[in-house]
Parts: C-alpha cells; structure tokens; sequence
C-alpha cells in the first residue's frame, strides 16, 4: 500500500512541477471546452451564398426564386446568364452553390409533368454544401405543393394530401452541426490532453534517467493517479460543458459512468506504454498532435466504417477514441442501453486490459531495480 500511495503522489507531484504536462492535462482541457464549441455556436449555417440560373424566365420560375429568398438557410447572390458564369461564381467563393431552372419548367408543370430543376452545391465544406443543397430542396418542395394546386385547377376541386410528412428530430432536436459533433470530440479531446500529459512525463523522466523501472504496486498508483485526472475531464465534458453549451446530455447516466471508467482506464494504459518509447518529449508532442484528426475520421462518426477498407476498421478498434466516441454519443444522446453499447464496452475492456498489461512489462521487468518516477 505505501508503494502504492507513494506512486500516486509522486504522478500528482510530477504534474505540478512540468508546465507543458500540466498545460496539456488540465489548462488545454478547460480552453478546448470554450474554444472549439465557439466554433459552433449558431449551430446552424445561415445565409450561404448561391447563384441562379434561370433558363425558363416564366412566372412559376419566378414564383420558385421568391421562395429561395424566403429561406434562411442560403441567401441569392446574382441571377447568372450560363453554367460557366455559375460554375465561376463557385470556383472564386463568391458561392457555395447553383439553382438552375431548366427549360420549358413552367409549361411541363402546367401540362401535369414534372418540372426540372438542378441543385448543385460545392463540396469542399461537406456541412455547407449539405445546408445548401437541403434549404433549395425546401424551396423546391414548397413550389411543389402550389403546383400540386394549378394541376387540379382544370380537374375540380383539390383533394386533401393523403399523406402529410412531418419531421421530429429524436436526439438532435436543434439539428445543429455542433451538437453532431462536439459530443464525439470532446471525447477525442479527453484522450489527446492526457495521453500528451503523461508522455510528456514520461519522456522526461527517460532524458533524465533513461528507462523508468517501478515495482507493480507503484505502477498502479501512478496509472490511478492520472485515471483520476481522466475521469475528472471526461465528466467536466458531459457535465458541465455540454449543460453550459447546451447540448444533448444525460441520455443513460449509469452508462456514460461505465463507459467513462472503461475509457479512461484504456486511455491512460495506452498513453503509459506510448510514452515508454519516447526520449525526446518535443518529439512526442509532434506524433500525437499530427494524429488527432486521422483519428476523428477512423472512428465512424463522421465517415461511416462501412465505407472504410476492413483492415482500416480492426486497425482503428486498437484506439480507445473507436469505440469511445460511438458510446460516449449512444450513452450520452441517444440514452442507450448497456447492452445496446456492449461491444463498444467490450472493446474498450479488452483495451484496458492489453495496454494495462503492456505498461506492466515495460515498466515492471522483473529483476529489475525499482525507483520511484517522482
């Protein structure tokens, strides 16, 4: 027990004496919770530029732009005379995305056929270009139900819609970006500050020593010194910062607790066994900054894993942010169940236990003389 106390003070005193670990652990963990939602906080995009070409010039056309201009989602920045002055609009930025109104749009409609029109949005900002394209798909839709009643002008009295779609949100209720996103981050963000704090120790402690020998019991006061840290963050995120920004929260508490306890036990065995190999801190920062955002896109919430090559996905499994951030979002928002998350949690035990295993035998050889890493 006093090899064990002694571990876990020494991990606290270690901490306050490095600025850079400390910076990493606990000052970037609070900015972040202010700094990256700032990003996010209208939550929706409003008045994205479009351009419109009009290759009709009749009153329904007309009738369609006013409704463009209704929107709040895009705003109509000039109409423009051919596909190449449109296409130019996008390429300069002066546009995020194309109306057209083909020919003959308002004679096929007055005929009973279906008027064309063609939505074209600009790719290179994938939340922008979905905005676009969804507020002229509104525009579109309302037009289609006036049109709906020009057609039956001359076949009676228009009949009641025997359908009518109406659209609930279930978890993102604001549908806004940041709450899509922030939750899965900040998961992300959790990992990254702590698994630089306790390399940046780390590999300290080797420049100074070389390789850090402990005995079991100090190692486990250690590691349980920064779970503390962890968990700490990890709570601070789907606490205080998601009720303060005002996202989906405390979907399944008993859950998020679970998963939290798993996640960091995982997060912290990794960031131990990492920081075994380094003898350069400076070189340790570069590694796990450069990954972070790889590290995002290989967890399936903002690119599907069924679109990414299979090996890509088992290879993406051995990082505790794969199945963190898809059950920190299913505990979280959607108030899932254990036992609907199970693999997540498994995956996430099965971490715990390999990287946990791995800091042992690279930090308790047997034979070996210990000392303490104060």
């Amino acid at each position: 027990m006093k090899a064990f106390l002694d571990g876990f003070a020494n991990a606290f005193k270690a901490l306050l004496a490095d600025p850079s670990a400390r910076s990493a652990m606990i000052l970037a963990a609070v900015l972040y919770s202010f700094l990256y939602p700032s990003a996010y906080q209208h939550q929706i995009a409003l008045d994205l530029p479009v351009v419109v070409l009009d290759l009709d010039g009749g009153s329904l056309s007309r009738a369609l732009l006013r409704k463009v201009d209704a929107l709040r989602a895009v705003v109509r920045v000039d109409n423009v005379p051919s596909m190449e002055a449109a296409r130019a609009a996008v390429a300069s930025g002066r546009a995020e995305g194309i109306l057209v109104i083909e020919p003959d749009f308002e004679r096929d409609i007055r005929r009973g056929a279906q008027g064309k029109v063609t939505l074209l949005a600009e790719a290179a900002f994938l939340a922008r270009g979905t905005y676009v394209l969804q507020g002229l798909a509104d525009a579109v839709a309302g037009l289609s139900r006036d049109a709906v009643l020009i057609q039956t002008q001359f076949a009676g009295p228009p009949a009641a819609p025997a359908l009518t779609n109406i659209q609930r949100p279930l978890f993102n209720t604001r549908e806004g970006y940041g709450s899509s996103v922030v939750g899965g981050v900040s998961t992300l963000i959790v990992q990254q500050t702590l698994l630089m704090g306790i390399v940046l120790l780390a590999a300290t402690r080797r420049e100074m020593k070389g390789r850090i020998v402990v005995s079991p019991p100090m190692l486990a006061g250690i590691l349980s010194a920064f779970w503390l840290l962890g968990m700490a963050s990890l709570l601070y995120y789907a606490g205080f910062v998601f009720w303060f920004q005002d996202y989906p929260r405390g979907g399944n508490l008993p859950g998020l607790l679970l998963f939290a306890v798993l996640f960091v036990a995982a997060v912290v065995g990794l960031a131990a066994f990492v920081g075994s190999f380094f003898r350069v801190r400076e070189r340790a920062l570069q590694i796990i900054l450069v990954v972070s955002t790889p590290l995002y896109f290989i967890s399936g919430l903002s690119w599907p894993q069924t679109s990414m090559p299979e090996w890509l996905t088992w290879l993406a499994r051995l990082v505790p942010t794969t199945p963190g951030i898809n059950a920190m979002i299913k505990f979280n928002e959607m108030g899932a169940s254990i036992g609907e998350t199970l693999p997540e949690l498994l995956n996430l035990l099965a971490l715990a236990l390999f990287y946990g295993a791995l800091a042992w035998w690279r930090y308790c050889p047997s034979g070996r003389t210990s000392h303490s890493v104060s």
